[in-house]
C-alpha cells in the first residue's frame, strides 16, 4: 500500500510502498478514501524534521533536556546510540481520515466490513492506503456525509473540545483569534450553537472566508478600525469568551484576548501560542478565567481509553474524544457545519510530496484544507510486499524478528546480523517494518506473523514485542520447528508458561530467553571466582530502577508489572551465580499509598537456594536516577566480588583488592551464544529448567506479596502438568 513517510534525520519526505498494518483485538482495519493534511500541525512536524541537527534542537528544547539528562546518567556513547535510533526511524504523518471498514475486532461489535467511518489519532489515522485504528477513535459516517468532509472529523473534534471548554450559551458573544482551518471550523460550531461570532486573523483571505462561512464579522489584526469594530460588536460589554486557535510566536493573541473580554470572561487556548499572562491591566481586575483545551477531548493521552478501548461512563463523562467526533459528523450531516468551502486542494496520494511543498511554502500557493485521495481502495489487504527471494547462505541461521522497537534495534538486531542472515521483520505497523527493514538490510518486511511462520526459509525467530504476547508467539514459532529467542519475560501467567515449555519439549527448535546479564563479562568472572567455593553464597542485589508512571505500558496488562517484566532478570542472574535452584521466596513491599507509584515498585525479596545460598534483591523506584542502576555484592568462601552497573568490578581475596573495568551487560554475548548453539547443533545456552524456575520465582514473589508469607518454588508443578 502507499503511505506518506518522513525520515526525521534527513527530513526527506516520500510516498512509499509499505506492508498494510496488522489487525489486533480492539482495533478496526480501514481502507482510507481520504485523509486531511492539518497544515498548521503537520507544517511544524515536517519543517522540524527538515531542519539541521541544531535547528531540531532549537525547535525541541524539551528533547534536548532529555538528551542532556541521559548523557549525565548513561554517558555520551550510550546516549548517542539512543538518539541515532530515534532519528533513523521513519515517521508516519497524518491524524485525520475517512474510509471504509475492511475488518474489525472491536470488542463491542460496532463495526462491520463496508461501514463508512471517520478515524482519528496520530500514528493511526495516517496518510496511508490502509490503517488500523483503536475502536475509540473510529466513528460511523452516514451516507449523507461525503467521505472527504468526514476526513475532517478529528480536526472537528479538536474545535469541538475548544468550544466546550468555553461553554458558550445561546446568544453570547465569542471571538475566535486565528482563522486558519481550526479557527474556521470553530467559528462555524459557535455559530451553530447560537453565538454571535467575531473573528480575527492576520490574513485578509482568511478573514473574507470566515465572514462568508462562519463569523458574523471578521477583521484583520492590522485593521485600523479593529478596536471600534470589536466594541460595536459586543456593545462595549466585552466578549463572553475568546477562543485562541492561532499559532504564533508572540504573546499578542493572549494580550488581545484579555483586553476584549468582559468581566469574568473566559480565554480558551487551543492553538500553539506563548502563555505569558499579563496580570495587569485586565487579567487580574476582570477576574478572567484561562482554560487549556486538550486536543480531541477526554480520553486523549489515556492509554486505557485510546489503545485498550475502555470507555468512560456516559453519565459522568458526557463528551469524550469519540463522542466529540460523532457530534461533529452529526453537524456535517445536518449541514450546521460545512467544510467543503475550506478544501482548497485535493491530491492523489502519489502526489503527496507536492501537497507538502505547498504546506511548507516551497510552492507559494494559497491553501487551507488539503485532502489526500486514495483512488484504489483495496477490498482485501496484502500484508507483505512481494520481493525476489535472495540466495540463502548455507551456514548462517535465517532470522526473522517479531517486534522491532528501540530495544530490539539497539541490542538485538545488530548482533543477530553479525551471526545470522536477516530474512524478515514483522511489526504491527507497516511503516515501522519498512523503516527497520531498510535500516538493517532485512530481505523483506511484513505485518503478518502467520506468513512469516509459514516461510520455511526462516529457521530462527527473535520475539521483541510487548510482554503479554511473548508466550503465544514463542509457542507458535516453536510449533513450526523454529529456534526461538524471546525477550524477557517468557510468560505472564502459569498456564502460558506450562504451554510454551510443553511445546518446547516436543519441538525441534531451541528456546532461549533474553536474560543477558548472566552473559556479561563481569558476571562470568564472578561465576569463575566462586565456582569451586565450598559452601553457600550470600548475594545482595540493589536495583535503582527509577520511576515509571502507573499508565506506562509495562505497568498494565500488556507488561504484567515490573516484577514479572524486570525482576526476572535479577532472579536469573542469581541462579547463574550460585549455580543452584531457588526453593523459597519471601517478599515485602513498601506501603506508601502513592497514587502515582505502585507499592510493588519498591520491594525487598529474599530467595533461598537448594545449596543453602541466600540472595536479597532490593528493587527501588523511589531513588535518585543519577545513582547507578545495579550494584551486586557477592560473598562466600572468604572472598567478595562487587559488580557496579556492569561497568566496574572489584574482587576481594586474601586481603587484596583487584579492580576490574569490563563494561557490558551481555547483550551481544547472549545473541552470539544462541546463534552458535544453532550453528553447532548444541542445546540452548540456558537450560529449560532454569527458564522455568525464573518465571516460577517471579510468580512466587507476587504470591508472597499477596499472602505475606514465604512461598515455595518447585518445578514439580510444571513437570506434573507436562
Amino acid at each position: 500500500m502507499k503511505q506518506v513517510i518522513q525520515n526525521f534525520k534527513t527530513g526527506e519526505l516520500s510516498v512509499a510502498d509499505v506492508p498494510a498494518p496488522a489487525l489486533a483485538k480492539g482495533f478496526v482495519l480501514v481502507a482510507n478514501h481520504y485523509s486531511l493534511i492539518s497544515a498548521g500541525t503537520e507544517r511544524s512536524t515536517v519543517t522540524t524534521a527538515q531542519a539541521s541537527f541544531l535547528g531540531k534542537a532549537r525547535q525541541r528544547p524539551d528533547l534536548v533536556k532529555q538528551v542532556l539528562e541521559s548523557i549525565r546518567k548513561d554517558g555520551f556513547a550510550e546516549t548517542l546510540k539512543r538518539v541515532k535510533t530515534k532519528l533513523e526511524t521513519l515517521k508516519e504523518l497524518g491524524y485525520s481520515s475517512a474510509g471504509v471498514v475492511l475488518a474489525s475486532l472491536d470488542t463491542q461489535g460496532r463495526f462491520q466490513p463496508g461501514d463508512r467511518v471517520a478515524c482519528g489519532g496520530g500514528g493511526y489515522a495516517s496518510h496511508a492506503g490502509v490503517i488500523v485504528v483503536p475502536q475509540n477513535l473510529v466513528v460511523k459516517v452516514p451516507d449523507e456525509v461525503a467521505l472527504d468532509a468526514a476526513a475532517f472529523a478529528t480536526l472537528g473534534a479538536i474545535a469541538m473540545q475548544g468550544v466546550r471548554q468555553a461553554n458558550p450559551r445561546l446568544g453570547e458573544s465569542a471571538c475566535v483569534i486565528g482563522l486558519g482551518l481550526l479557527g474556521q471550523i470553530t467559528a462555524q460550531i459557535l455559530r451553530a450553537n447560537g453565538c454571535q461570532v467575531f473573528g480575527v486573523d492576520t490574513s485578509t483571505a482568511m478573514v473574507e472566508l470566515a465572514e462568508k462561512h462562519g463569523c458574523h464579522v471578521a477583521r484583520t489584526r492590522s485593521d485600523a478600525g479593529l478596536e471600534s469594530a470589536l466594541t460595536a460588536f459586543h456593545g462595549g460589554h466585552g466578549f463572553d469568551s475568546v477562543i485562541i486557535t492561532a499559532a504564533a510566536q508572540s504573546n499578542d493573541p493572549v494580550e488581545l484576548a484579555t483586553s476584549i473580554l468582559r468581566q469574568k470572561g473566559v480565554i480558551v487556548i487551543v492553538g500553539a501560542v506563548p502563555m505569558n499572562i499579563p496580570r495587569e491591566p485586565h487579567f487580574y481586575k476582570k477576574e478572567l478565567e484561562l482554560k487549556i483545551s486538550c486536543s480531541y477531548g477526554p480520553g486523549r493521552y489515556d492509554l486505557s481509553y485510546e489503545e485498550q478501548g475502555h470507555d468512560y461512563p456516559y453519565g459522568y463523562v458526557r463528551w469524550t474524544e469519540n463522542r466529540n467526533m460523532e457530534a461533529f459528523v452529526k453537524l456535517l450531516e445536518n449541514r450546521s457545519v460545512d467544510v467543503r468551502p475550506l478544501i482548497t486542494h485535493t491530491f492523489e496520494i502519489d502526489d503527496a510530496e507536492k501537497a507538502y511543498d505547498i504546506v511548507t511554502g516551497k510552492i507559494s500557493e494559497r491553501h487551507l484544507g488539503i485532502v489526500l485521495k486514495y483512488s484504489e481502495a483495496p477490498s482485501k489487504v496484502a500484508t507483505e510486499p512481494a520481493k525476489p527471494t535472495a540466495q540463502l547462505s548455507s551456514d548462517k541461521p535465517k532470522i526473522a524478528f517479531i517486534g522491532a522497537g528501540s530495544f530490539a534495534q539497539k541490542f538485538l538486531i545488530p548482533f543477530a546480523k553479525q551471526g545470522g542472515e536477516l530474512r524478515s521483520v514483522v511489526t504491527t505497523r507497516g511503516v515501522t517494518a519498512k523503516s527497520v527493514g531498510d535500516k538493517f538490510g532485512f530481505h523483506s518486511c511484513a505485518t503478518s506473523v502467520d506468513q512469516m511462520l509459514a516461510d520455511k526459509t526462516i529457521n530462527t525467530v527473535f520475539i521483541a514485542t510487548r510482554h503479554d504476547t511473548h508466550a503465544s508467539f514463542a509457542a507458535a514459532a516453536l510449533q513450526t520447528g523454529k529456534n526461538v529467542f524471546v525477550e524477557k519475560p517468557l510468560a505472564l501467567h502459569r498456564d502460558e508458561l506450562i504451554n510454551v515449555l510443553e511445546i518446547a519439549g516436543q519441538s525441534n527448535g531451541r528456546l532461549m530467553v533474553g536474560y543477558n546479564r548472566r552473559f556479561s563479562p563481569l558476571a562470568r568472572r564472578a561465576r569463575e571466582v566462586f565456582q569451586n567455593i565450598a559452601g553457600p553464597l550470600m548475594i545482595n542485589y540493589r536495583v535503582n530502577a527509577g520511576f515509571l508512571p502507573k499508565d506506562h505500558w509495562t505497568q498494565t496488562e500488556q507488561g504484567g508489572g515490573r516484577i514479572l517484566g524486570e525482576v526476572c532478570h535479577f532472579v536469573d542472574l542469581m541462579q547463574f551465580l550460585v549455580d543452584s535452584e531457588p526453593v523459597h521466596a519471601y517478599a515485602m513491599s513498601v506501603a506508601a499509598n502513592n497514587a502515582q507509584m505502585p507499592d510493588q515498585d519498591n520491594l525487598s525479596v529474599s530467595l533461598r537456594f537448594h545449596n543453602g545460598s541466600v540472595g536479597q534483591i532490593t528493587y527501588m523506584a523511589c531513588g535518585d536516577k543519577l545513582l547507578s542502576k545495579e550494584r551486586i555484592e557477592i560473598f562466600g568462601g572468604g572472598q567478595s566480588f562487587v559488580i557496579d552497573d556492569f561497568k566496574f568490578g572489584e574482587h576481594y581475596a586474601g586481603g587484596s583488592r583487584y579492580a576490574l573495568k569490563i563494561a557490558g551487560k551481555g547483550h551481544s554475548e547472549e545473541v552470539e551464544a544462541f546463534l552458535t548453539s544453532i550453528r553447532k547443533g548444541n542445546p540452548s545456552p540456558i537450560p529449560y529448567d532454569s527458564l522455568a524456575l525464573t518465571s516460577l520465582t517471579t510468580f512466587a514473589i507476587l504470591d508472597s506479596l499477596r499472602t505475606g508469607l514465604p512461598q515455595p518454588i518447585s518445578k514439580d508443578s510444571i513437570e506434573a502438568s507436562l
